[in-house]
């Protein structure tokens, strides 16, 4: 059910400071900058082989992200997320497994995908998600 990785969620404290590096020093191409309030975050999305870097500034001092940076200043990889073709199918499948589900129901992110979180405990201390495309599209063409 998983197909490929989706995306290698990074937390900064601002877009504004590092859009440029990804642009300027690595030659990325933004494809967009989104606010999703529900994850109380904004996101820029990168693409490089495939594979989506995501990078995450807090909108909110409650929000995970604040959270990380708080015990992580600098930022840094925040999540890793898989591609599933089923996320309902796949979360069952998980914790049949015995995998502790952050979400046990999908919420909405970036680009409306469908996400849930898995806890680090049971992942080898990475924080994962899984992600399935939604309905429609985001704000910024994707």
């Amino acid at each position: 059910m998983l197909k490929k990785i989706d995306h290698i969620g990074i937390a900064v404290k601002s877009l504004d400071a590092a859009v440029p590096y990804y642009e300027n020093a690595l030659g990325l191409k933004c494809e967009g900058i989104e606010e999703v309030a529900e994850q109380k975050v904004k996101t820029a999305f990168f693409s490089l082989g495939g594979v989506h870097i995501e990078l995450l500034e807090p909108t909110s001092p409650d929000s995970p992200i604040a959270k990380f940076l708080e015990k992580n200043p600098h930022g840094g990889v925040h999540h890793l997320a898989f591609e599933s073709s089923d996320i309902r199918g796949e979360l069952a499948h998980l914790k049949e497994k015995g995998v502790a589900l952050i979400n046990e129901e999908p919420k909405i992110g970036a680009h409306a995908k469908q996400i849930a979180f898995l806890h680090p405990k049971s992942t080898m201390g990475v924080l994962t998600e899984i992600c399935q495309d939604g309905e429609g599209g985001c704000s910024c063409g994707h």
